[in-house]
């Protein structure tokens, strides 16, 4: 009865440390937190000096990968997430870039929609417009890693 005792404590312990490791801690929080600061300033810095989403979007994504402290790549669109919270808590520190924040989430549909009607528009020679074949841009997601 009392070694029941003492493995029924023991695999909680075990369960317990298991269950502290696998919580992220709070310097890799942190961490998170910072690149998404500098992901947030090389946007809007960038975009507040005439470059394109584009250009900006590659700078600040290298910089979040690159920095980040986790032991997995931010996803692209985590990183976009952590750009506009970081924007949201310090406006101030971000002057006239709330006005950027929209092409990290909405420009991909867009661009897709765009180059979606150019193809269409040039792939057809027969005068039959009302069927559509999906061009291979429907697939194609906007960030790669």
């Amino acid at each position: 009865m009392a070694s029941n005792r003492h493995r029924i404590v023991l695999c909680l312990s075990m369960i317990g440390l298991a269950g502290i490791s696998l919580m992220p801690t709070t310097s890799a929080m942190a961490v998170a937190n910072e690149s998404g600061k500098k992901g947030a300033k090389i946007y809007c810095f960038m975009r507040s000096n005439g470059n394109n989403h584009e250009v900006s979007w590659s700078a600040a994504y290298a910089v979040i990968k690159r920095q980040g402290g986790g032991l997995f790549k931010s996803s692209p669109e985590h990183a976009s997430v952590m750009i506009t919270e970081a924007v949201v808590e310090e406006p101030n520190g971000y002057p006239n870039c709330g006005q950027y924040l929209g092409d990290l989430f909405s420009s991909s549909k867009e661009s897709v929609n765009a180059t979606d009607k150019e193809t269409n528009s040039n792939s057809y020679t027969s005068s039959d417009t009302s069927s559509t074949v999906p061009s291979s841009n429907d697939s194609e997601q906007r960030y790669e890693y």
